[in-house]
């Protein structure tokens, strides 16, 4: 750990140029009095390392020197992979392979490309879960990510919408898709997907499996992803838009119906409106989805579907009548 320490302040001298103690502190998460004896230790070892004092001294390496310990070992050069995600890769137990590894990367480059690198960080932010709606941080990640990494068996108890399971998993590979984690696994030779936050229980068992060389996890996601929304939207409601009912589709819908119903909309009728098949889940979900739209949508069939917007219309009618407001008097 402190031989990993010692070549982090010099790869950190070397990148960013004078350091205070306080500095390296906060960066390597350890206490001033340390940075001390590391400094002086490495300066006993012959790297020139010298000290600036007062308000705006520090620590720094003598101009023209540069190290060459700037190998990557196999977990950073792996973690390299979600260095645009620096949030999820701290989820999945990566974050400080992942701060090793742009770091040596930094002290590999010249120093006017450093500068260069530099600023991609400082003008592009990935922020992957969408407004109203928190990043998941399921409690067995970083485990599952050890398992997913090493091809290590688990054991787990998950909470299905029809009760508990229990299930023995080759764990293949973990998505991030909007702000969820999902785990993709093999189970009694079955690709399954499971959302990781509904593990109730999870244990890294000590047998290894084989991962199978033609699996794609991007591919599978892919294909799943189109599966998984075809499941979901089994039935479907013709619906009449307005003009202005298909101006607010993109902010009314989900992306999936807003593709389909921006993609169906035809010719208009002679009244300008656009009649759209609609793919529905049920008649309570696309009645969730049609009454947003207020008198800019009409719902044609099924019948069933037409009769709850016409009620749940006249219930709002009702709730809204105007209503006699008394306003108490104060004696002066």
């Amino acid at each position: 750990m402190r031989a990993s320490r010692l070549v982090s302040i010099l790869l950190l001298l070397q990148t960013r140029g004078r350091m205070s103690g306080q500095e390296l502190a906060r960066e390597l998460e350890v206490s001033v009095r340390t940075i001390y004896r590391d400094v002086e230790s490495l300066s006993t070892s012959g790297v020139p390392i010298y000290a600036d004092r007062g308000p705006t001294g520090g620590f720094q390496l003598l101009d023209g020197y540069r190290t060459r310990l700037t190998g990557l070992t196999p977990q950073e050069a792996e973690s390299l992979q979600l260095a645009g995600i620096p949030g999820p890769a701290a989820d999945l137990g990566l974050g400080q392979v992942l701060s090793a590894a742009q770091l040596k990367l930094k002290a590999a480059l010249p120093a006017d490309l450093r500068e260069r690198a530099g600023r991609i960080g400082e003008r592009f932010h990935l922020d992957a879960p969408g407004w109203w709606q928190d990043e998941e941080r399921p409690p067995f990640l970083a485990i599952v990510a050890d398992a997913v990494w090493n091809e290590r068996m688990i054991e787990i108890r998950y909470q299905r919408w029809g009760g508990e399971v229990t299930r023995k998993l080759a764990p293949l590979g973990i998505v991030l898709k909007g702000g969820a984690w999902y785990l993709v696994a093999s189970a009694e030779g079955q690709l399954r997907t499971y959302r990781t936050i509904r593990i109730m229980t999870l244990e890294l068992l000590d047998d290894t499996f084989e991962r199978p060389p033609d699996f794609d996890l991007a591919s599978y996601w892919q294909e799943w992803g189109n599966e998984f929304q075809q499941r979901l939207y089994q039935q479907e409601a013709l619906v009449r838009f307005s003009p202005a009912g298909v101006e607010i589709v993109r902010y009314l819908m989900e992306p999936y119906l807003q593709r389909v119903v921006l993609g169906r909309v035809g010719s208009a009728d002679p009244d300008g409106w656009h009649t759209v098949v609609l793919p529905v889940q049920s008649n309570r979900h696309a009645l969730r989805v049609l009454l947003p739209f207020g008198t800019e949508v009409e719902a044609l069939s099924p019948p069933e579907l037409r009769e709850m917007m016409r009620e749940n219309a006249e219930a709002l009618v009702r709730r809204h009548q105007p209503v006699a407001v008394e306003i108490a008097e104060t004696a002066p």
